[in-house]
């Protein structure tokens, strides 16, 4: 039996995104439909400093905070450098970028396609979560980190 494939698109500004402007694109791209799956990559942003002398003092940083998506409440724990989407199908692309455009007026960005989420587990997956994982949250979950894993439903 062969695994479908499905379109993958990275979605690259030219600097870090605010807390505002990411919850501005999220909301954009989930309003478009057609997303299966989504991943935030950039910076951690830990909740406590995790090394050095102020070891284990508390670490306000502006990016560090709840934004709304959907209707769903989401706290960045990244500094929001890139966005990668797995898409239903390649239709939804177009939507995709009117979406970023809309929302990237006072800076560039690029698109780009190809594979950027893994679609196979791997033996660290098969360690971490057995035989039965949920093949929909490969790529999406770091093994060797706790974390939470949060699944926003967009709309069609």
């Amino acid at each position: 039996m062969t695994e479908a494939e499905y379109p993958q698109v990275r979605i690259v500004p030219e600097r870090l995104l605010f807390p505002i402007t990411v919850e501005r694109l999220l909301t954009a791209i989930v309003a478009t439909g057609g997303v299966r799956r989504m991943s935030l990559n950039g910076p951690r942003l830990p909740a406590v400093v995790p090394y050095g002398p102020a070891r284990g003092v508390e670490n306000p940083h502006y990016a560090r905070r709840k934004i709304r998506v959907g209707d769903q409440d989401v706290l960045l724990e990244v500094q929001v450098g890139t966005v990668v989407l797995e898409l239903e199908d390649a239709s939804y692309i177009p939507r995709i970028r009117e979406a970023c455009e809309s929302v990237f007026t006072e800076f560039p960005f690029t698109i780009q396609e190809g594979r950027f989420m893994k679609t196979r587990m791997t033996v660290t997956d098969y360690a971490k979560y057995g035989p039965d994982m949920d093949k929909d949250l490969l790529g999406l979950t770091e093994p060797g980190k706790k974390g939470r894993l949060i699944i926003i439903q967009g709309g069609k």
